[in-house]
């Protein structure tokens, strides 16, 4: 390994990444790199994460039960607090059980390895999220990638295995597109060839769905039967960690074989105070959804005509993440560069994140965005694509 060449080659090809440092807590308007900048670069879709309510519950929760669990659930660390979060959780999204954990990307690589093993088959979309990428490796069952939601290919797979145990995993809210998982279709196939989906509901989850319960309730589905769902805690509802969600016997089966829940230390006690008052802010959150909403039709009126005009793709999206496709790497970062002289803050992702050849800024809104901030991004980009 030659740390220095593979670093210069990554700078040629303009995929160097930059770890920018945020001077204030997350919401709209941060200092980032000690600019004042209006950002569009956080997944906190609901404007939870600075919440004085939420703040409140944190700190009320530590100073009752400290800062740390001290060992793993399943060594002394799991506590009432958990409990009570897991339930909340289960009952929250319409499942039998919930099993906490201390983040998406863990719950994923835990669970997937969990469910299927050598000799089993796992069904998995092209653009799911890199943690599901790497489940799949970790599980060493035999993988099988379609393309990005396309059905029939996957029914083709699903009729050609002869695997004991088959599960289909994606996402149900994909990061970089925004598009959503047709979940009623891939359930169907499950059900026609006797297949588990388990789904990475990490941006559906606080968002849609009735009361914000997320990608399945969307669709007018519980995590019950051959449905298992992730969903992420540090993205609309603003805190950290993440929960699976299903079947008591398959969370039974998780508590006993789930690596990751198993073999690390528990999530600090009094963060579960965050997530509690989080969870009934969401499911009172109808006015924050609504706001939401109106800021996407806002944006997606405002900048359909400037990708237009300049060549540029604006994906079909329904929820807070919106994607402007520019093509290149060197384009998108220059763009990138471009609003953030102007105060700006919406990241460029290149690949290996999304395909060659698609670099894209990847514009996330918040419930705690105004009119006048999309108003103000719409008119960056205007000026910069003309």
């Amino acid at each position: 390994m030659n740390p220095a060449a593979r670093l210069a080659e990554l700078k040629a090809a303009d995929l160097l990444r930059r770890r920018r440092l945020a001077g204030t807590p997350c919401g709209p308007e941060m200092l980032i790199d000690g600019k004042p900048m209006l950002s569009f670069a956080s997944n906190d879709y609901l404007g939870l994460a600075a919440h004085p309510r939420v703040v409140d519950a944190a700190s009320r929760g530590l100073l009752q039960w400290g800062v740390g669990a001290g060992a793993s659930e399943y060594l002394g660390g799991h506590f009432p607090p958990h409990r009570e979060l897991e339930a909340a959780l289960a009952a929250f999204v319409g499942a039998e059980k919930a099993l906490h954990f201390a983040t998406g990307y863990m719950a994923n690589i835990g669970v997937v390895p969990a469910l299927v093993e050598r000799g089993d088959a796992l069904f998995a979309d092209k653009l799911n999220h890199a943690s599901l990428i790497d489940a799949v490796r970790l599980s060493l069952a035999d993988g099988h990638r379609y393309p990005h939601l396309d059905l029939a290919v996957l029914e083709g797979q699903l009729a050609a295995s002869r695997a004991r145990q088959r599960l289909i995993v994606t996402d149900a809210v994909f990061s970089m597109d925004g598009d959503l998982a047709p979940l009623i279709e891939l359930l169907a196939l499950a059900e026609r060839f006797d297949a588990w989906v388990l789904i990475d509901d990490a941006h559906g989850f606080g968002v849609l769905g009735p009361q914000g319960r997320g990608c399945a309730a969307h669709f007018g589905l519980k995590p019950t039967g051959r449905l298992v769902l992730m969903g992420t805690l540090g993205k609309a509802a603003g805190v950290a960690g993440a929960f699976v969600a299903g079947d008591a016997d398959v969370i039974d089966l998780l508590e006993q074989s789930a690596r990751t829940a198993i073999y690390t230390t528990g999530v600090p006690p009094g963060l579960t105070f965050a997530l509690l008052e989080s969870l009934r802010l969401i499911e009172a959150g109808d006015d924050l959804r609504a706001h939401l909403q109106a800021l996407i039709t806002r944006l997606r009126a405002g900048l359909e005509p400037v990708c237009a005009r300049k060549g540029w793709r604006l994906p079909a999206s329904p929820t807070a993440i919106q994607p402007v496709v520019i093509g290149g790497n060197e384009e998108t970062l220059a763009v990138a560069d471009a609003l953030m002289e102007r105060g700006i803050w919406a990241p460029a992702i290149r690949p290996p994140t999304v395909p060659a050849g698609q670099a894209r800024l990847r514009i996330s809104l918040s419930a705690s965005h105004g009119e006048m901030q999309i108003d103000e991004l719409i008119g960056a980009l205007t000026e910069i694509a003309s």
